[in-house]
């Protein structure tokens, strides 16, 4: 499910986005610095301070993990189903490697939430919709401009 192109807005972007839901149907969306994907099906995300993410996840595994470039203001928004990894679980091994890579030891985490990706929907600025014209540079200078860059 995950492409190149997502990929390379994955490893562009400096936070996503992690949206849950409660069993009472009551929203949570938290922002999330380390995360990256696993293979072409999941992204992994460290539990650093996450606490209604994962009370939410146990409750209710349907999620939506969104990221964006902030200067090109492209990105996409992705729905799956989550899990929680624990140390004790067999598979830790493997999703700790890359969240330790990131934050160096530095944000220990307690666990890490793996979505398995169902659906991909891009996220482009209403400037590229309202104004064709408008390329990717254009959007960057703008972008630079209006957050002092």
């Amino acid at each position: 499910m995950l492409n190149t192109t997502h990929k390379e807005y994955i490893e562009k972007s400096i936070l996503c986005w992690l949206a849950s839901s409660s069993s009472e149907n009551i929203p949570n969306v938290s922002p999330k610095e380390i995360f990256t994907y696993y293979g072409n099906e999941s992204i992994i995300i460290a539990n650093i301070a996450s606490q209604q993410s994962v009370k939410n996840i146990k409750e209710n595994p349907n999620v939506c993990v969104s990221f964006i470039d902030i200067l090109i203001q492209k990105g996409y928004q992705l729905k799956g189903t989550a899990e929680i990894i624990k140390p004790t679980d067999n598979t830790w091994n493997n999703f700790e490697k890359p969240l330790l890579e990131m934050t160096q030891g530095k944000y220990p985490f307690a666990s890490i939430i793996k979505v398995i990706i169902h659906s991909s929907k891009q996220i482009i600025a209403p400037k590229y919709l309202l104004y064709p014209e408008t390329t990717e540079e254009d959007q960057i200078l703008s972008a630079k401009k209006i957050y002092g860059l």
